[in-house]
């Protein structure tokens, strides 16, 4: 079934391209609504306890309850769907001629406006037929609701509680015992031997700056701690590019593999192996949250801060003081880098255990990823990317054409990394779009704002490793951010290895483990740098300092 669907997507998508200008996605003003309402909270557990805390039977609010926020009303509602990234003025500007200038609304082409003409929108055939996606009358964040995960049947990944607002960032809502099926699992995708696994549910916030809630896995091994100082933690932060909740390590760990999941994309040698043979814990966060809003990076940041709340929370006598370090390939990246760059402002307290963060492969850059990559063999990894983010940032949704709203609600929200190709490869945003030059508009370089945390300063000390000929992450981004860091005055080190995206991957993997092995044991960082560190008051780049990014956007009760 997976190959017909493959090929019935191709198929679709390929005959849209050989007529020259594909679909635009116009946003079916059904689809735009008010901004979700928020259950009735109760009293929530001690902040920092470490019992489990089961949110009372009927106070609990299940995604499917929630309805997107109104869309932006300053960015026209025939924008268009743009794919995460921050501009990076220090970056080469990508091969081929000079981008036009954005503009407000370039408007349709003839044959983009033949599809909208010719593609009925979901809201109009399914107004009452009981699916998400039905009219707004009916169900205001109907085609929100109904581009989300399918629920696992885990209320562990699928339900949060009523009383979400109560709790602190990294307050603990629920603790589980997976040792089985995780012990055998953690084995058999990364060859390592632990011997418990407890699972963790906290809360945290979401990226328009509301309640949400993580999950995380904490791996204990066998032997007792006997180095100086408490046990050290590493956080690894696979790269899930997922959009599945079903995808999600902390899934697979409590519910075992099968080839619709995957493991979360750790590979081996994995920094868990690595960790666990040092005798470290290791926690491994389901960084893209309760709405897979893969590339997301104030979500997966949060979520990797709260982490670390939530483990001092479970056990303040092993690791109320112990040093945390986290690192993260390829999308995993995106959560070490987001979390380096927001602790400060998110977590200050956490400064003292906060000990370096390594990223490899970072795609920090997303608007020269996305203009590089849109309609080639990387397409279909985009437009996931592009599809995860409208779960967060639903004015996207306004942008589809009604061809892409049909695909945003098909099984192909379910992809996980193994299957992203479904979603189409050699499709350019404009087939999906409702204007000929999608990614230059005002609402792309809003959305390119908005993901980008450009101009933070780490709070910790960074190791940027990258291929030498990475495709995907040139060498040119990996060396303009480890400069603008040092001339924060970041203790930075950076490693060019040999290599492509997959291949940089192994050949960093023993310059980025020395690293953090020094940073866990105390060894303070070196400062790599070669030039003179700015003033630390020179100004940041914050999410909100948009106009249009303060646009109220869904609250976590996510999906269906």
């Amino acid at each position: 079934m997976k190959r017909v669907r493959s090929i019935a997507v191709s198929m679709v998508m390929g005959c849209s391209l050989t007529l020259g200008q594909v679909p635009a996605a116009v946003a079916d003003p059904s689809s735009e609504t008010p901004a979700p309402t928020t259950a009735e909270p109760a009293a929530p557990s001690a902040p920092g306890s470490s019992v489990s805390s089961t949110p009372e039977p009927g106070a609990r609010s299940t995604f499917d309850q929630a309805a997107p926020s109104t869309p932006d009303p300053a960015v026209p509602a025939t924008s268009v769907p743009a794919a995460p990234s921050a501009a990076d003025p220090t970056a080469p500007p990508a091969v081929g001629p000079t981008p036009p200038a954005a503009q407000a609304d370039p408007g349709p082409s003839a044959f983009q406006r033949w599809i909208d003409d010719h593609i009925p929108g979901p809201a109009s055939i399914l107004p009452r037929t009981g699916s998400a996606a039905a009219a707004p009358e009916a169900s205001p964040g109907g085609l929100w609701k109904a581009i989300q995960s399918s629920p696992t049947g885990d209320p562990f990944f699928d339900v949060a509680p009523a009383n979400l607002a109560q709790y602190a960032p990294g307050d603990i809502i629920q603790t589980r015992d997976v040792t089985w099926p995780a012990v055998p699992m953690v084995f058999l995708t990364v060859l390592t031997p632990v011997q418990h696994a407890v699972q963790l549910k906290f809360r945290t916030t979401n990226s328009a700056g509301e309640p949400s809630f993580g999950t995380a896995t904490l791996l204990l091994p066998f032997n007792k701690w006997t180095g100086p100082g408490s046990r050290p933690v590493l956080l690894n932060a696979p790269p899930i590019n997922a959009l599945n909740r079903r995808c999600t390590p902390g899934y697979v760990f409590s519910h075992g593999y099968d080839l619709t999941s995957g493991n979360g994309n750790d590979f081996v040698p994995s920094p868990t192996m690595w960790a666990a043979s040092q005798n470290y814990a290791v926690v491994i966060p389901d960084h893209e949250g309760p709405l897979m809003s893969y590339a997301e990076p104030t979500v997966a940041g949060h979520i990797m801060l709260d982490t670390v709340r939530a483990v001092r929370h479970l056990m303040p006598d092993q690791f109320g003081e112990s040093r945390f370090a986290m690192t993260g390939y390829s999308g995993g990246a995106i959560a070490s880098y987001s979390a380096s760059m927001l602790s400060s402002e998110y977590a200050p307290e956490l400064s003292p255990y906060l000990v370096g963060a390594a990223m490899g492969g970072l795609p920090v850059d997303y608007e020269s990823f996305a203009r590089t990559f849109d309609g080639t063999y990387a397409s279909g990894l985009m437009l996931s990317v592009t599809l995860a983010l409208a779960r967060e940032h639903p004015e996207i949704l306004g942008r589809m054409n009604h061809l892409a709203q049909w695909a945003a609600i098909s099984p192909l929200k379910d992809v996980c990394s193994s299957t992203m190709a479904d979603v189409g490869v050699f499709v350019p945003y404009a087939a999906l779009a409702n204007m000929r030059d999608p990614l230059h508009t005002e609402f792309a370089d809003m959305l390119f704002r908005r993901l980008s945390l450009k101009g933070k300063k780490a709070g910790m000390p960074i190791y940027v490793y990258n291929g030498l000929h990475d495709p995907w992450i040139p060498v040119a981004n990996a060396d303009a951010f480890f400069d603008q860091q040092c001339a924060l005055g970041v203790p930075a080190t950076k490693s060019i290895v040999g290599g492509e995206h997959i291949l940089g991957y192994f050949d960093g993997f023993l310059g980025s483990t020395h690293w953090l092995g020094e940073r866990l044991s105390g060894v303070p960082a070196a400062d790599n740098c070669q030039v003179a560190p700015r003033s630390n008051t020179a100004p940041q780049q914050s999410n909100s300092s948009d106009p249009a990014s303060s646009a109220p956007r869904p609250a976590t009760s996510p999906g269906p």
